[in-house]
């Protein structure tokens, strides 16, 4: 099982490698490529939930140890690496099948396949790297491509999203690399195992190494204050590359590697999950209320991203506060259950509603919710896959955000910090406020006035069958909430963030 990890790199990897030759002489070669072996990683990735509870590790060139030092680059599949592993195949396979219709109004079809297969090879590289450095190197291919996708329509209102996000997303990559640098120059080491091992003393040292991270990874996952980049970014974008901006990229170059290495790697501290919390609490709040003035519905759906990961930051923080100050681990556990089943979550609500969004915008030729509405009569597939996302991420049951919103909040009580809990249920009141905004002036509201005289119909069969399959999967992953179920998918990733220094002994014994 260990050798089969390295696939989730050199399957998306030697795909882009393949079109880029291959697709030359073979009309649409590349879309169907990558639908079959996104298809192949997605049951890959169902196998190793399955049938694997221990932690997977594969040695790149199968170098031994030299006494206690790890020669070797480490690839690691833990319980918390499989959730985002899950996230990147089912939202990759979905949104590659949603666009073998969606990329045919672009000429050049092959590149953005090309692209879109690197910017994953990229995220899988970043989530399954045991070696820091690797992990910015896999960083620095997804934001590459993800760069090059956001302008891939060549409009100015995309060159100039994607200008910004070049300009932010290298400051970010040189902060990561300057701590990569200390955290270098402090242990002689790469590996985070072995770093973990080192990283023991609370130094000012250590301390600017975390600010460094929390800041290059916080305008990596575009948690608030480091937002500036993901509105024009996700709104610019081709939206199966705002789906995947915005489902996955946020999650697994950002999100991810913050709590892996706070977790795993740093000794847990009260400052750094105050700082965690607070970040999560701001990012909720702020990212709801500049949702609702929007009439972009990409540009809503951007800031609402903000938002929804405040609430991950959030479960995630209060967890890392009880255990910081050695409160109840069971409370803490729950609480980290709650942001990381939101997490998973907010993969497929968000990324169908910008799927639906991107659906509007390629019959209407408009993202503006003022010269819509009426479609829910020429495009039912799309109104009713955007209408169950909408309720799932507002947190209406029995879709899958009520569950772990709900998770949440009971933990936030539990925990004694009830303020939080009540302005987690404000925050979600405020979601529902504009996503009903959104459904009225998109698909009811008036006459249809708008698009009588463009003959609007449903979209092709590629992009509504995906939609579908997103909108059964925001209802089915409710039954994450159920133990048993639960046990299987969320509950590892608990215990390889819980069990903070099991992940060195594990990895390399010590």
């Amino acid at each position: 099982m260990n050798s089969l990890i390295p696939l989730f790199i050199v399957v998306p990897l030697g795909s882009a490698f393949i079109m880029a030759i291959l697709g030359r002489f073979i009309k649409d070669f590349g879309k169907y490529l990558i639908n079959l072996g996104l298809l192949f990683l997605v049951g890959l990735t169902v196998k190793l939930i399955l049938n694997s509870q221990e932690t997977l590790i594969y040695k790149v060139g199968g170098f031994a140890n030299a006494g206690d030092i790890p020669i070797a680059i480490y690839m690691v599949v833990d319980g918390f690496t499989k959730i985002l592993l899950l996230i990147i195949s089912v939202v990759g396979f979905l949104v590659a099948l949603y666009s073998i219709s969606y990329t045919k109004q672009y000429t050049a079809e092959r590149k953005f396949y090309i692209l879109y297969s690197l910017m994953l090879a990229g995220m899988y590289g970043v989530v399954v790297s045991g070696d820091i450095f690797n992990i910015y190197v896999f960083l620095e291919i997804a934001s590459i491509a993800s760069y090059a996708l956001v302008a891939f329509g060549i409009q100015k209102q995309q060159l100039e999203a994607s200008f910004k996000y070049q300009i932010l997303g290298g400051v970010a990559s040189m902060l990561i690399l300057m701590g990569i640098g200390f955290i270098y120059w402090s242990t002689g080491t790469l590996n985070l195992a072995d770093i973990a091992t080192q990283l023991t003393a609370d130094t000012i040292i250590m301390k600017f190494i975390a600010v460094l991270m929390i800041v290059g990874f916080g305008l990596k996952a575009a948690i608030f204050p480091f937002h500036a980049w993901l509105p024009d970014a996700h709104s610019s974008a081709p939206s199966p590359i705002s789906a995947m901006l915005s489902g996955v990229l946020i999650k697994a170059i950002g999100i991810y590697v913050i709590f892996r290495i706070f977790f795993n790697m740093f000794a847990l501290s009260y400052e750094i999950s105050m700082v965690i919390t607070v970040l999560g609490t701001l990012s909720m709040i702020i990212g709801g209320l500049l949702a609702i003035g929007q009439w972009d519905m990409k540009r809503l759906l951007a800031y609402s991203s903000i938002s929804q990961m405040g609430y991950v930051f959030l479960g995630v923080g209060i967890g890392m506060l009880v255990l910081a100050q050695k409160g109840n681990p069971a409370v803490a556990a729950f609480s980290i259950l709650g942001g990381l089943f939101h997490l998973l979550n907010h993969a497929m609500f968000k990324g169908l509603l910008f799927l639906g969004a991107g659906a509007v915008e390629y019959r209407t030729e408009t993202r503006d919710m003022k010269q819509l509405g009426g479609l829910s009569e020429v495009m039912p597939v799309t109104a009713g896959t955007s209408m169950a996302a909408s309720l799932a991420i507002s947190g209406i049951p029995p879709f899958n955000g009520f569950f772990s919103k709900l998770i949440i909040i009971i933990a936030a009580v539990q925990a004694g910090y009830v303020t939080l809990a009540l302005l987690a249920v404000v925050v979600s009141i405020i979601t529902i406020g504009y996503f009903m905004k959104m459904q009225k002036y998109t698909f009811f509201n008036n006459d249809g006035s708008f698009w009588k005289n463009k003959k609007i119909k449903e979209v092709p069969f590629t992009m509504a069958f995906a939609m579908i399959l997103m909108a059964a999967l925001c209802l089915g992953m409710s039954l994450l909430a159920i133990p048993t179920i639960r046990d299987i998918v969320l509950t590892p990733a608990v215990d390889a963030l819980m069990e903070t220094v099991q992940y060195s002994k594990t990895v390399i014994g010590i």
